[in-house]
């Protein structure tokens, strides 16, 4: 039975602290890795409205496209190539305030403006990522970067 997440408003970090536990409470006692990426995802949408929200997972020395919600995506990226690929080769979460101006930016989307790279580790390896695209300039900051990696970690992987 799904979960009646409600939308909160308020400032970004109110927005977070509302949903870190409705989060926490949508994984916990679910250990299958591809239903709880879902769920994160639709709900990171469905709090924030971003453009396109998901994981991709290292499979095979590549990045493979996993849950998401939002337009159709790439679906496999190499290690170093785009956003996603570099916060995976430097093992970082990467913020670009606007995605012409990253060298080797790999458009998805044109209608992606600006996004978030975060990358998530088991046992100190980089098994994937979480990426978020926004349609607007500048849509992240420290406070995104400080919540989205605080999610990933509750994902069992």
């Amino acid at each position: 039975m799904a979960e009646d997440l409600s939308i909160h408003q308020g400032t970004k970090e109110e927005q977070y602290q509302f949903l870190l536990p409705q989060i926490k409470g949508l994984l916990t006692g679910e250990d299958d890795l591809v239903a709880n990426m879902a769920n994160v995802a639709a709900a990171l949408k469905e709090q924030f409205n971003f453009f396109w929200v998901g994981f991709y997972v290292v499979k095979n020395g590549e990045l493979v496209l996993a849950p998401f919600q939002g337009p159709v995506a790439c679906t496999r990226i190499r290690k170093g190539r785009g956003v996603c690929g570099t916060s995976w080769a430097e093992n970082k979460t990467l913020i670009v305030p606007d995605v012409e101006n990253f060298p080797g930016h790999i458009a998805c989307s044109s209608l992606s403006k600006s996004e978030i790279v975060v990358p998530v580790r088991k046992d100190d390896e980089v098994v994937g990522v979480l990426d978020v695209d926004s349609s607007e300039l500048d849509s992240f900051d420290d406070t995104d970067a400080k919540y989205l990696e605080e999610i990933v970690k509750m994902i069992n992987w």
